[in-house]
């Protein structure tokens, strides 16, 4: 009887311990204002991309619809939005959209991952507040990418939560 009483003594006391780490320091969530800045860690060979404001006649990507029809469209896949950023990646061209939602100081960046171990890249847009910025890359056909967005502080080139991933995108668009 003892011995039952010490071993549920012992998980509460280590479910407690485990608890507190995330009661004292909960990362920033995509709704939360950046007053408590969390460093985000980049791989060590990431490439920044400046974005540049998108060609004239070029339409805003469409980050609602299914993938399939996105894809069929010419539309941007994989939208991922966290507070102060919204991407996306256009298949036809392999074009990374990146959209500062607030006017914070900071920017808006898209982290670009692949599955086939090409260095991450990030497409960052220092425009400012409620504009779009694209980076032209070129990947694998037959690979896939994942966003991450996030903020920038060009300021210290350090990247910031909150965050957000999308889902593999595949590169030709096709499902």
């Amino acid at each position: 009887m003892r011995t039952k009483w010490r071993v549920r003594l012992g998980v509460l006391a280590g479910a407690s311990a485990l608890a507190l780490p995330v009661t004292a320091a909960p990362p920033a969530t995509a709704a939360d204002p950046t007053g408590h800045l969390v460093e985000v860690p980049m791989p060590a060979d990431v490439e920044i991309v400046e974005g540049v404001v998108p060609a004239a006649g070029t339409p805003v990507p469409s980050l609602g619809g299914t993938p399939r029809a996105a894809a069929a469209a010419g539309a941007c896949l994989g939208a991922t939005s966290a507070y102060g950023a919204k991407g996306c990646f256009q298949p036809h061209g392999d074009i990374i959209w990146s959209r500062d939602t607030e006017k914070d100081g900071m920017s808006a960046a898209v982290g670009v991952y692949t599955d086939y171990g090409r260095p991450a890249a990030v497409c960052v847009n220092r425009l400012g507040a409620d504009t779009w910025a694209t980076c032209d890359k070129d990947y694998r056909e037959d690979g896939n990418v994942r966003l991450r967005a996030l903020r920038y502080n060009g300021d210290n080139g350090k990247f910031y939560q909150p965050e957000t991933w999308s889902g593999w995108i595949p590169v030709d668009g096709q499902y």
